[in-house]
């Protein structure tokens, strides 16, 4: 079958199977494996001669739903198959990537739960010492780029085995992208990892659609309608297509990367075309021109029905690392042991942030039993519990059921927020269930406190007043995190965040609650420096509103450009991807230099001495010398 064979029957009308639909392969005669195995040994205790599907994985296998890889291998070994682990194999040769044989059907590749760049190096391109998803937090287990270079490896060890790669490491490169850390436009990573499909977003649909028909011994080069798929194809099958189908109607062509490549205007109208296809109800197809062949991006994935997503989540996890790391610690998995994920999904849209991309806007929710039957087998199963559940939570912590309340609206939207700059008018921001939830788990039997760890979104939560009484009596265990991340206009804007106003109104609210409960608890506000769109006056006021405030910041961040973000785009153009991108369009102030990036971590920490050099003589030069000095109103002292 040639490519636009397969391309002209593409039919993203049709709902995919359930996920607990499919007939299972003829391995699940084997039975469900206590940890997926890591070496031949333990597939031999297993009773396997091999593996049907392999996957490789920058992180340390933890056997948990909250590290992805593991999530998708219980996933796939529900389905029948024998699924292996490679776990930050040692990628200076072929060697590791051969430790479990040859697997029958593909290799599932991905860096982890975290961008591999992201997971090496600061927001100032400093490399980071650590890292939490390996045993005893060691860092450099794991290459830059990492999916490129582990899909190169399982290419030189197997040469004929397909390649999917997958995670957030996929998602966010799935186009021509800006790269921080090199600075400069890199190809899609379909292109340079030479792997045969990329899935990007939530993979679970995807990754079983696909096992099953490669086990029915379809060709790999043939299978181009999965949705949340992306694949190359030749100039040819665009051309095809054209004449096949009503072009307008299913795809988009997006400029191409050598054009992105040299034209910022065109780059910032390619990620805003990307974004406005990200609604998995109305997107189009997207083709993307690279050298001599063209990247197809399919529309995103269906999400999951509360049903699907319980059993993914219920599937039979040990919650253990894998034995083999013995004694030695991961930290994630520290701060991960004692949560459980409710929700998938935000319809935030923060530009800056990667979940927009990635996992797209619906939410998805768990049933309320099955949260509840997770809290059980956690109290069952896990050495160490004391009765606390450490975070009831997800992306964001309440967004739980929300959704739109018309199907029809929903299915024409190409919104890139629902909160901004108010919530939308067809949003259903109904804190009961997450109540009734807080109030279940909490009054199970041996469970002492159930805590809220994950974000809080603030101004969704002053419409439920209930629900802020809820969370500020029983779920903060002192202190609870928000993000305001900043508090003037012109940086909110660019952020997709709103005023500060709903700040003021949520911590009415909580303070009330928490003092009605004879509490004591505090807000911790996050902030970010040198975002797209912020002056070096936005930081002065964002200081003085720190001060007056009585914040003195330990953690801040600093604005990282993640591939593929809305605010990564203003950061390499200087344009608004948020709205029609021209000539003549918008132009986004950026504070790139060093110097001004360092500046705006200053005024973030305005009460460390270090700094006070530095913010004296930008005050001076900014004429506010009034803030320097030792009255109440000052910002740094004149001395010292």
């Amino acid at each position: 079958m040639t490519e636009i064979e397969t391309l002209k029957h593409i039919n993203f009308k049709k709902m995919p199977p359930k996920l607990f639909s499919y007939h299972k392969f003829w391995a699940e005669c084997f039975g469900i494996a206590p940890v997926l195995p890591m070496s031949r040994e333990e597939m031999t205790e297993l009773g396997w001669d091999s593996c049907d599907i392999i996957l490789v994985t920058g992180d340390a296998y933890v056997d948990h739903p909250s590290f992805g890889m593991a999530l998708i291998g219980r996933l796939l070994e529900a389905q029948g198959f024998r699924v292996g682990i490679i776990s930050q194999p040692d990628w200076k040769s072929d060697e590791a990537f051969k430790i479990l044989g040859k697997p029958n059907l593909f290799f599932g590749v991905t860096s982890g739960n975290m961008d591999s760049m992201v997971n090496h190096y600061t927001a100032d391109r400093k490399i980071r010492s650590n890292d939490a998803f390996t045993p005893n937090g060691k860092g450099k287990k794991r290459p830059d780029r990492a999916l490129i270079v582990y899909s190169q490896r399982c290419r030189e060890a197997y040469s004929d085995v397909p390649i999917v790669v997958g995670g957030i490491e996929a998602s966010l490169r799935r186009i021509a992208h800006y790269d921080y850390w090199s600075d400069k436009v890199r190809h899609s990573v379909l292109l340079d990892s030479k792997a045969d499909l990329l899935f990007y977003g939530n993979a679970d649909r995807a990754i079983v659609e696909l096992a099953h028909r490669l086990a029915r011994n379809e060709d790999i080069n043939t299978i181009t309608d999965i949705r949340g798929s992306a694949f190359c194809a030749n100039k040819k099958a665009l051309e095809d297509f054209r004449k096949e189908k009503d072009y307008h109607n299913e795809a988009i062509q997006l400029p191409s990367f050598e054009r992105v490549k040299e034209n910022q205007i065109a780059y910032a109208q390619a990620s805003r075309q990307v974004y406005l296809e990200k609604n998995p109800y109305n997107a189009r197809i997207l083709v993307q021109p690279h050298n001599h062949k063209d990247i197809w991006i399919n529309p995103p994935p269906i999400p999951l029905a509360t049903e699907e997503l319980d059993y993914v989540y219920e599937l039979p996890f040990s919650r253990l690392p894998h034995p083999g790391y013995g004694e030695n610690i991961i930290p994630a998995y520290e701060m991960i042991r004692f949560s459980v994920t409710i929700m998938r999904g935000c319809f935030g849209g923060c530009t800056f942030c990667s979940l927009a991309a990635h996992e797209g806007r619906i939410i998805q929710s768990r049933s309320k039993a099955s949260i509840l039957n997770e809290i059980e087998i956690i109290k069952l199963k896990t050495p160490g519990f004391t009765g606390i559940i450490s975070d009831l939570g997800g992306p964001t912590a309440n967004m739980y059921q929300h959704h739109c309340r018309n199907k029809e609206t929903q299915s024409r939207c190409r919104k890139f927020s629902c909160l901004y700059p108010k919530p939308c008018k067809n949003l259903c921001a109904d804190h009961e269930p997450l109540i009734q939830l807080y109030q279940a788990s909490r009054q199970l039997p041996k469970i002492k406190k159930v805590l809220v760890a994950s974000g809080v979104r603030y101004d969704l939560a002053v419409s439920s007043p209930e629900y802020v009484k809820e969370l500020a009596s029983f779920h903060v265990g002192g202190y609870l995190k928000i993000a305001p991340e900043h508090i003037c206009a012109g940086p909110l804007a660019k952020m997709l965040k709103p005023s500060i106003d709903s700040y003021d109104q949520f911590k009415l609210l909580f303070d009330k609650y928490s003092n009605q409960a004879d509490k004591k608890q505090y807000l911790i506000p996050y902030f970010i420096a040198a975002h797209p769109g912020t002056t070096d006056e936005d930081m002065l006021q964002l200081a003085l509103w720190l001060k007056k405030n009585n914040f003195r910041l330990d953690q801040i961040q600093t604005f990282l450009p993640t591939p593929m973000t809305l605010a990564a785009t203003m950061y390499y153009t200087g344009k608004n991807p948020l709205h029609k991108v021209t000539k003549n369009s918008e132009d986004v102030f950026v504070p790139k230099k060093l110097k001004q990036r360092q500046l705006h971590k200053a005024f973030l920490r305005y009460h460390d001495p270090k700094n006070w050099p530095l913010l004296r003589g930008v005050l001076r030069q900014m004429k506010r010398e009034d803030l320097i000095g030792s009255a109440k109103g000052c910002l740094v002292p004149a001395r010292g």
